[in-house]
């Protein structure tokens, strides 16, 4: 690009050299032509003595030389004048840019003729980015606030519980072993909770950073679930629910890293337990759309409001705006299955009406095993 325009401005300058150069010797010799009738003209003003003087002294030919040259650079002048105007008005534009005095979003006029049109494309295309950049920094200021905000408020609940029942534990205000019993019994409680929060908010920031690598194999998706809702068998009697796995063929393969995704479907099922008891079942389906496998968790409780559909993913947000009525979860649950879907080349999404409320993950498929 930069050899590029540098042709173009010699080639540019060279037109302009030799645009000069005829437009002069045409002049010259136009006046030659018609010598008589320019000093008739010049008579009039009584300058053609003058200038009859001035070449009997000098000497016609150099005259017409010394002329011809003067008008041949006044020429070059004019145009270099306006071809080099339009870089002065790039380089004003950029500086009021830089000074503040226009903002990133101001567009420079393209000329799309001149050796200097590309360079006001790429400096609008970067104005661009600049601007974007900062929209960018300025979101991430703000979700790192909300961040700072949420993770406080989040972890502060479990560890005032934490701190009030050893409090009392410490200061002897227990009647006897039976209620001392019951106070470590909440403040373990509320540590397991804190150890989640924690955890979770770990394992979050580590997605979103790409810090922690994939270890991918290729295996059964249908196994994996299958094992899953073996492992749910208890939460899912306690909740009264049943589970159940529908697969449209025996083996559905991906490659990925099972582990993780075992913590996106284990995320789906738990969410599924809390909020749908009232349906007293999930049912998991797996199969394939094209390249694609496809699993989803569906529950049949209370449907999810339709303007709280397109926030379910964003870390810290929970249907249930009460932050501490649902204590078993982090809110970061569902925004840590995105990351890890999303990772392994993935799409996840929600749909709910008032008959189920539906999970659902699309990851590549590798083949049958």
């Amino acid at each position: 690009m930069k050899d590029n325009l540098a042709m173009r401005l010699f080639v540019r300058t060279l037109v302009h050299i030799g645009l000069s150069i005829a437009l002069a010797a045409f002049t010259v010799i136009f006046l030659v032509i018609f010598a008589d009738t320019a000093l008739s003209v010049f008579g009039n003003f009584g300058i053609r003595s003058l200038i009859g003087s001035i070449v009997n002294g000098i000497g016609p030919e150099y005259v017409l030389i010394g002329f011809a040259g003067f008008l041949a650079f006044l020429i070059f002048f004019i145009l270099q004048w306006r071809f080099y105007g339009y870089l002065a008005r790039i380089n004003g534009t950029v500086q009021g840019i830089a000074d503040g005095r226009l903002d990133f979003d101001y567009k420079i006029e393209v000329r799309r003729n001149s050796p200097f049109g590309d360079m006001a494309v790429n400096l609008n295309a970067l104005a661009g980015r600049l601007r974007r950049a900062l929209e960018e920094e300025r979101r991430a200021e703000q979700t790192k606030n909300e961040l700072i905000t949420n993770v406080s408020h989040d972890l502060r609940t479990p560890l005032t519980s934490v701190l009030g029942y050893l409090g009392l534990i410490e200061q002897d205000r227990y009647r006897d072993e039976v209620e001392l019993r019951h106070y470590v019994q909440i403040a373990y409680e509320k540590s397991q909770r804190l150890n989640g929060l924690i955890n979770d908010l770990f394992e979050y920031t580590r997605m979103r950073h790409d810090a922690s690598a994939l270890r991918e194999t290729s295996f059964n998706l249908v196994e994996l679930l299958g094992e899953l809702l073996v492992q749910f068998q208890p939460p899912l009697r306690e909740a009264g629910m049943e589970g159940r796995l529908a697969a449209g063929e025996p083996a559905v393969t991906i490659k990925g890293d099972p582990a993780k995704l075992v913590r996106v479907f284990e995320n789906l099922i738990a969410n599924a337990i809390a909020y749908g008891k009232d349906g007293k079942r999930i049912v998991l389906t797996v199969g394939r759309s094209g390249s694609r496998a496809v699993v989803e968790v569906i529950n049949y409780g209370e449907p999810i409001p339709a303007h709280d559909l397109p926030h379910i993913f964003e870390r810290f947000y929970r249907v249930d705006k009460s932050r501490t009525q649902w204590a078993g979860g982090s809110g970061l649950g569902l925004a840590i299955s995105k990351s890890i879907v999303e990772k392994h080349g993935g799409v996840i999404s929600v749909s709910s009406d008032v008959d189920e409320t539906a999970f659902r993950v699309e990851l590549p498929a590798s083949g049958t095993i």
